[in-house]
């Protein structure tokens, strides 16, 4: 197990539900049917608000705050669950039936896509009004700020953050005598000196979204809404990709990553003490502890590529544009995203959150685990910060998992799966 032991925060309770997105899957939908109408909600107060949420994200310290306000507003919260992507269809059949929830939880990126088809409402306004007294914009990592800006104005509200950091085996290290990686010169160094007997100093993951920290640290943006190009600069995403697949063909500290559709073998591979580093998220180290609690291991910075970058995720809150009461639901956003509730939030499950003074607490930095990612939060970025303004992103995103897989699981020369990479991008986007 970790050593961390600090009060307070329990790392068994832990950073269980950190990467809630996953940790949920499976969970079916509770509460069904669509939003009640303005009407029966009867105005402006009394009826009900309706949210939609992620199952994995149902916490007593947000049933605290839903009390506090059904008390004071008089009326009767429904926390609909739904999965993302059957979220994303409730929504869509609402919007096209001319009805809305009156907030909802979103994974990442739909507050600036629904901005640019005008289905959400900007929140400027109430920043205007109430933004200084809630800390907005300086207390928020900027991240979390410009992931859910759309042409200068604010349209949903960061309420987690997480990142990926690199897990590594304490005990593998201290025998082999080397230290965490800091360059990516480090890492294949560090992983060949812990490659052998059936143990891979690193295993990378066959899940696409995992490829993105080593692109950002070489400073590739997916997508240029100026241009119109994808992946650039062209030499700095060839050698980050090229960088990845040496790691599995040429140096072979990597294994070839197998097809699935489970994102779980590095953790897997871990647990077995097959692998010596992964790089992942607090999700999986509740998973790590459970199946192997004898293994020590530690949580390194994420190491220095043209720049030191790791993949910014987690779940913001927004306000469609048809939401029939939106002032009362900004007072819903505004009570879930207080420092008190991501506090309240952190010691139940270990959800990491996007407020600097939330990073600088007592109880976050006393806790080993937890601050080591808050501290990577500090320079997490956004994947895909341009790649909605496309309207292409999610067929993007399946151009670059052809050629991420293509290059680790087959290993087909970087140049060219790239040109095939862009020349799919190209016609997606003039379609």
């Amino acid at each position: 197990m970790s050593a961390s032991n600090a009060p307070g925060i329990s790392r068994r309770r832990v950073l269980g539900l950190a990467g809630a997105a996953a940790a949920a899957t499976g969970l079916t939908a509770c509460g069904s049917g669509a939003p009640e109408s303005d009407s029966e909600q009867g105005g402006g107060k009394g009826g009900t608000f309706t949210a939609y949420w992620n199952p994995g994200h149902s916490y007593e310290a947000y049933q605290k705050v839903i009390k506090e306000f059904e008390n004071d507003h008089d009326v009767t919260v429904r926390l609909q669950m739904y999965q993302w992507e059957e979220l994303e269809t409730r929504l869509l059949a609402d919007l096209q039936a001319g009805r809305a929830p009156d907030v909802l939880e979103e994974p990442g990126g739909w507050a600036q896509r629904y901005a640019l088809s005008g289905d959400a409402l900007s929140l400027q306004k109430y920043l205007d009004e109430d933004g200084k007294a809630m800390g907005f914009p300086d207390d928020w990592q900027p991240a979390a700020v410009k992931h859910n800006t759309h042409s200068g104005e604010v349209y949903g509200i960061q309420l987690h953050m997480t990142c990926q950091l690199l897990v590594y085996n304490k005990e593998m290290f201290a025998d082999a005598g080397v230290q965490p990686p800091t360059t990516w010169e480090e890492v294949v160094d560090v992983a060949k000196e812990l490659t052998h007997d059936g143990v891979y100093g690193l295993q990378l993951n066959q899940d696409q979204a995992y490829g993105w920290p080593w692109m950002l640290q070489n400073g590739v943006l997916e997508y240029d809404n100026r241009t119109k190009k994808v992946m650039q600069p062209q030499g700095a995403a060839i050698e980050a990709l090229q960088f990845q697949a040496d790691l599995v063909h040429r140096h072979k500290v990597s294994p070839v990553p197998v097809p699935s559709k489970d994102y779980s073998a590095p953790q897997k591979a871990f647990s077995a003490e097959r692998a010596a580093m992964i790089v992942t998220g607090p999700w999986d180290l509740p998973v790590i502890e459970q199946s192997s609690p004898d293994l020590e291991f530690g949580i390194a910075q994420m190491p220095t590529g043209r720049r030191q970058a790791t993949l910014l995720a987690g779940t913001s809150l927004f306000i469609p544009k048809k939401a029939p009461r939106p002032d009362l639901s900004w007072d819903f956003i505004r009570r879930m995203t207080t420092l008190e509730t991501e506090l309240a939030a952190t010691k139940e499950t270990g959800m990491l959150m996007p407020r600097k003074s939330w990073s600088g607490d007592p109880e976050v930095k006393q806790d080993a685990d937890i601050a080591a990612f808050a501290q990577g939060l500090t320079y997490a970025q956004d994947a895909h910060p341009q790649t909605y303004l496309s309207g292409r992103g999610t067929e993007l995103d399946q151009a670059w998992k052809t050629l991420y897989q293509s290059v680790l699981m087959t290993g087909k020369a970087v140049p060219t799966a790239y040109r095939e990479y862009t020349e799919a991008a190209r016609k997606l986007i003039t379609d």
